[in-house]
């Protein structure tokens, strides 16, 4: 520990803090909460400095901690032990679910199990088979894009069946593609694949399994298409989010550790391994790969000498896939930074960031007029608006300039106000490209908490829509706590609400709003814990497509 201090004053180039749940016990954990014992809260964190460990157990000196950030860092604690302790449990029980919904599915409901059983045609579902659907999908079983008169206008009627996508900012046209595209992230590539191509008519690009460091394996998802194959419009990036059954993803999101970028702010470090931009267990790679760009960049359209700590380099952390041009980046940054990527580890998997930012350039130099959009639901939601924070970081101007917007739904927080402060400059003008939107008491957003004693912010603009999918643009979703005593009796009663609303979807907003008995059943784990139904993304397709009080943006 003294040792690595020494060598990040040295560098004198970040800060960071680790929240280790496996290195201390419960014990540990009362007497840091309930007698303020240092040595038992330090057991749990590591950091860059010991300053930091004091700031976080005794409150910080700045305007964005105030004193004893204890209890926060106690819940993160034990939220991760107990996901832990039931992580293979919930692995094991996402297989048997996903199998058997998959499986009646497959052969045709219930009755249809017993008819092939006694006809010994039974059919055992494939799974990365183009049949076989996620626990998501069995959720809200939609694959078509909203089919309306504005929509209609909007695409054009696919001839050649192709689309090709005209919109704007905050249009209803936009919001849907990008919310059924988050929530089709969560299938396997075949699947997405045919949806992309056969029931959007769209192009399908690639899928991508790309190595999160979080969680030691290629389990970070995206998925690219463009609205039609030449001369494409519109160019579409959608990261898969929190998976119900991954323990790791849960636990991403309630962790609380942090890397701070000087000029940026700090930044969610579980996120940023995620896209495979640095490991914890060498802090050292989160600068290599995050360094600030003192030199401008050169045109993407010629040879990219750009400095980076990936592409074309044997000194990186992560490598991209074979896709990347030609080895053209070069380093060019300060000594010092040349000496902290000489220390960077060589890892052979694609991470997420810079596969996605390889194969965008070369798209965005094929199709001259198109633009892009980023999106996620849940954790997919934060990597999506983490991909461009990170793009600004490696000044990459003319990839930017071709940004159109970024849609999350249910996005967890991702870093202090300062990294919001910093990309609101950059993703506010000339008009803002960055939506947030948040259906009524879904829990994810509310982490990690937030409240005085806690550094994540949100930022960009809110999109809310309460259980009657009425719209309201606010600067933070009500009750950002959750656990807030005032809201409680509400979250509970609007969970009884979600759950009558259940059977009567299909008769009030019409067929396809028909919940099935998957969806039934969820909202009667709802009852118990408010705020986990309604992360589903089921109901924020409901809320683009029925949501009333919709606010229109000036196009680009």
């Amino acid at each position: 520990m003294a040792t690595n201090n020494k060598k990040k004053k040295k560098g004198n180039f970040s800060r960071y803090l680790i929240v280790n749940p496996q290195n201390g016990g419960i014990r540990d954990l009362a007497r840091f909460l309930i007698k303020k014992d240092k040595q038992s809260g330090a057991k749990f964190l590591e950091s860059s400095d010991d300053r930091i460990i004091q700031e976080e157990l005794l409150g910080g000196t700045d305007d964005e901690e105030t004193p004893d950030g204890r209890w926060v860092i106690f819940v993160s604690i034990l939220v991760r032990k107990i996901i832990a302790i039931f992580g293979k449990p919930m692995e094991w029980t996402g297989f048997l679910v996903e199998f058997f919904l998959n499986f009646f599915s497959a052969n045709g409901g219930f009755f249809g199990v017993l008819y092939n059983i006694l006809h010994g045609e039974i059919v055992l579902p494939q799974r990365d088979s183009e049949t076989f659907i996620s626990a998501i999908g069995h959720l809200d079983g939609r694959i078509d894009l909203y089919k309306s008169e504005t929509f209609t206008a909007a695409v054009g009627e696919p001839e050649s069946l192709e689309r090709a996508v005209q919109v704007e900012i905050g249009s209803q046209t936009l919001m849907d593609l990008c919310i059924m595209a988050s929530k089709l992230a969560y299938e396997n590539e075949l699947v997405v694949r045919n949806v992309v191509n056969i029931h959007w008519k769209m192009h399908f690009v690639d899928f991508y399994n790309c190595w999160n460091d979080f969680q030691k394996q290629n389990s970070t998802q995206v998925f690219i298409l463009c609205d039609k194959q030449k001369d494409a419009n519109l160019i579409l990036v959608s990261f898969r989010g929190t998976e119900p059954f991954d323990a790791d993803d849960w636990s991403t999101d309630f962790d609380y550790s942090w890397y701070e970028i000087p000029k940026l702010g700090k930044v969610h470090m579980g996120f940023l391994e995620a896209l495979g931009l640095g490991n914890r267990v060498n802090a050292s790679t989160f600068q290599a790969n995050l360094v600030m760009l003192n030199k401008e960049s050169t045109t993407f359209n010629g040879v990219d000498v750009r400095t980076s700590t990936l592409e074309g380099s044997d000194l990186s952390l992560s490598l991209c896939d074979s896709d990347t041009q030609g080895g053209s980046d070069q380093f060019s940054d300060s000594e010092q930074a040349d000496k902290e990527r000489e220390e960077v580890p060589l890892i052979r998997e694609k991470t997420a960031y810079y596969t996605v930012r390889s194969k965008l350039k070369k798209l965005l130099q094929e199709h001259k007029n198109a633009k892009f959009v980023v999106t996620g639901h849940s954790l997919g939601g934060a990597l999506a608006i983490l991909f461009p924070v990170v793009l600004v970081l490696h000044k990459e101007e003319e990839v930017l300039q071709r940004l159109l917007a970024v849609y999350t739904y249910g996005q967890p927080r991702v870093g202090n106000r300062q990294l919001g402060r910093f990309m609101e400059a950059h993703l506010d003008y000339p008009v803002p490209k960055y939506f947030r939107v948040v259906y009524c008491n879904d829990l994810v957003p509310r982490l990690p908490y937030d409240d005085k004693t806690f550094l994540y912010k949100h930022f960009g603009a809110c999109l809310y829509y309460n259980s009657l999918y009425i719209e309201q643009k606010v600067d933070e979703e009500p009750n950002r706590n959750y656990f807030g005593m005032t809201f409680l009796i509400p979250e509970y009663l609007n969970a009884v609400w979600e759950l009558i609303r259940s059977f009567l979807a299909g008769y009030i907003y019409g067929p396809e709003y028909k919940e099935g008995w998957e969806s039934t059943l969820l909202r009667f784990v709802g009852l118990f814990i408010p705020g986990i139904s309604a992360h589903s993304p089921l109901d924020y397709v409901n809320s683009v497509r029925l949501g009333r009080g919709r606010i229109r943006m000036s196009p680009l």
